[in-house]
């Protein structure tokens, strides 16, 4: 959050050094809209305006989303070592990896009819989210239905499904 407002408080710096140039340039002092004696009231106002909008517009570039790494780009490891951090546990890692593996390949995109993403489950909101969250849902999913991940995954080769 401070690297936000840290830019913001550069470009306003910038700007007003610009603006101030602008003004001290003697071509522009003689006759322009930038010289603020012969300037209206409602000019004034749109100078605000304008200033205001920079600003705005400043402000959500720098706090806005960062889209830089995209759900397409994650690859199937990140998802193995984000399973590896969450659980802490090996050997139920392990068969998460394996079963997720199985289910779809560790793709957030995965359809099979009704079913969606990397857990591959009914609900929703699988669909409209990432893959870490999706791995979320599947982990809290295993613990409350099978107690564990390597009883799901024990629960899937039986059964051919989880």
């Amino acid at each position: 959050m401070l690297h936000g407002l840290y830019k913001i408080l550069i470009l306003s710096v910038t700007t007003r050094i610009i603006m101030n140039n602008l003004h001290s340039c003697d071509t522009l002092k003689k006759r322009s809209i930038l010289n603020r004696k012969a300037e209206s009231p409602k000019a004034r106002l749109g100078r605000r305006r304008v200033w205001a909008t920079f600003m705005l517009i400043a402000f959500i570039s720098c706090f806005s989303k960062d889209h830089s790494v995209a759900k397409e780009n994650y690859k199937p490891t990140h998802y193995k070592q984000y399973i590896l951090i969450e659980l802490n546990n090996f050997e139920e890692a392990y068969c998460l990896i394996d079963l997720y593996t199985a289910e779809s390949r560790l793709n957030p995109l995965a359809r099979n009819g009704s079913h969606y993403g990397i857990p591959q489950g009914r609900s929703k909101y699988l669909a409209t989210v990432d893959g870490t969250k999706q791995i979320n849902w599947g982990i809290k999913y295993n613990l409350h239905r099978y107690g564990s991940m390597c009883k799901a995954l024990e629960h899937y080769k039986i059964k051919g499904w989880h």
